[in-house]
């Protein structure tokens, strides 16, 4: 009587074929490192996109931060020079206002999405008051304290350009994706005399 006669023996034989496979498939790692990449590549992803939107976003407030100093820069230097005539505040005012813009423009920002502070900024003026001023979505405030009397800070008057500039990140499968954000930009000059 042989191997196929006895039942039990049959058995014995099936579970040891079938433990001999099972060594074999463990110890074969052919298929690890799809499985591995298949984990890792979407994090990796996910990382790259992140990295590179975040560098977007950074990218954007130092242009809007630029322009905002050279906004100031230029409202704080006088309108002519040369002339006799009394220095306009408002002039001043739409010098802040077109150099921010222009480079905005030169940045390849749009204009059109800058808004206006939300609170607006609070500075203590130094002649009337200094709501922002101008028809441009840029606050611009002049003249304005930019020392704090109260901690024994001189009285210096000077320009202040404020404005935010929306950015809208794209991470998918997180709580960023699609989500705005304001970046804040922000700059105060020292007003110059002839």
């Amino acid at each position: 009587m042989g191997l196929r006669s006895n039942p039990a023996r049959k058995i014995f034989q099936m579970k040891l074929d079938v433990l001999i496979h099972a060594r074999r498939l463990a110890s074969d790692t052919r298929g690890a490192e799809i499985a591995e990449a298949a984990a890792v590549l979407p994090l990796m992803f996910m990382m790259l996109l992140g990295i590179f939107w975040f560098g977007q976003a950074f990218s954007i407030y130092g242009a809007i931060t630029r322009a905002a100093q050279e906004g100031a820069r230029a409202g704080a230097t006088p309108y002519c020079a040369t002339c006799g005539g009394p220095d306009l505040l408002t002039q001043y005012a739409t010098n802040a206002a077109n150099a921010t813009q222009n480079a905005l423009t030169a940045s390849k920002l749009d204009i059109n999405q800058a808004q206006w502070p939300s609170p607006a900024p609070a500075f203590v003026a130094c002649t009337g008051t200094n709501s922002c001023s101008g028809s441009t979505k840029v606050c611009v405030q002049l003249p304005v304290q930019l020392a704090n009397l109260s901690t024994g800070g001189a009285g210096v008057c000077g320009v202040s350009v404020t404005f935010q500039y929306p950015f809208q990140f794209w991470l998918p499968f997180t709580s960023l994706n699609k989500q705005r954000i304001y970046l804040r930009a922000s700059a105060r000059v020292r007003m110059e005399t002839h």
